[in-house]
């Protein structure tokens, strides 16, 4: 078992930035992946951002040249740097951490965007 620990969600404005934690119980080198997924009321969760027990990262594309996502390995934390906030940004935000067949999450952090 996996826990998954987040913080950093808020309140911003249009053109902000936040910056998401997300601890692990587990080494990183201990999983296939670890990233971030968003979910708005009645649409299916979608991936953020996510980044490879290799160190390679994949983003969506709504979010390419404006979110970063980054890991510190001795801490067993990822974290995603969240630039020029847009409204459609806001959402419910869920840590993910994939390891062989089994997804594991975190509690979720509200991130909201006002205009």
């Amino acid at each position: 078992q996996v826990q998954l620990v987040e913080s950093g969600g808020g309140l911003v404005q249009a053109g902000g930035s936040l910056r998401l934690s997300c601890v692990a119980s587990l080494s990183i080198f201990r999983m296939n992946s670890m990233g971030w997924y968003r979910q708005t009321p009645g649409k299916q969760r979608e991936l953020v951002a996510r980044i490879s027990v290799g160190g390679s990262t994949n983003y969506a594309d709504s979010v390419k040249g404006r979110f970063t996502l980054s890991r510190d390995n001795a801490k067993n934390t990822v974290y995603l740097q969240m630039n020029s906030l847009k409204p459609e940004d806001t959402a419910v935000y869920y840590c993910n951490a994939h390891i062989i067949v089994k997804d594991y999450w975190g509690q979720g952090t509200q991130v909201t965007v006002s205009s």
